[in-house]
């Protein structure tokens, strides 16, 4: 329901370019997964709580529901400025050394052909 507001909504609102609407599904979709894995996680409603798996013999741990919320978060938060920091030395490097676009010359023959030396519906 999230990520349906997030891409019928916000996008337009934004005029953002994701024609596949990567990041309203899949971005919007994994915080929103990732933070409520913390509220599902609680054994009082069902879940299983977390396992230290790095003691001799796995056992239950002390669940706490704060505390599993504000891991989750944190690990979007980590998670966000991670893929925000390399997603932007890609950009950068790519803008520099071989551009973000195709020239005009090529747009106007078709991509099918520069790029990949083929056509696409055999014209």
């Amino acid at each position: 329901m999230v990520c349906f507001f997030f891409v019928t909504t916000v996008k337009n609102k934004l005029k953002y370019d994701d024609s596949l609407d990567v990041f309203g599904i899949h971005a919007v979709g994994g915080i929103v997964g990732a933070i409520g894995t913390g509220f599902v996680a609680n054994p009082a409603w069902g879940g299983q709580g977390w396992i230290d798996y790095t003691a001799p013999v796995a056992k239950a741990g002390e669940f706490d529901l704060y505390s599993q919320v504000m891991t989750q978060i944190w690990a979007v938060g980590t998670t966000v400025l991670w893929t925000g920091v390399v997603s932007t030395v890609l950009f950068l490097g790519l803008k520099y050394t071989i551009g973000l676009r195709p020239s005009v010359e090529a747009e106007r023959e078709g991509l099918d052909i520069t790029e990949h030396g083929e056509r696409a519906y055999n014209m």
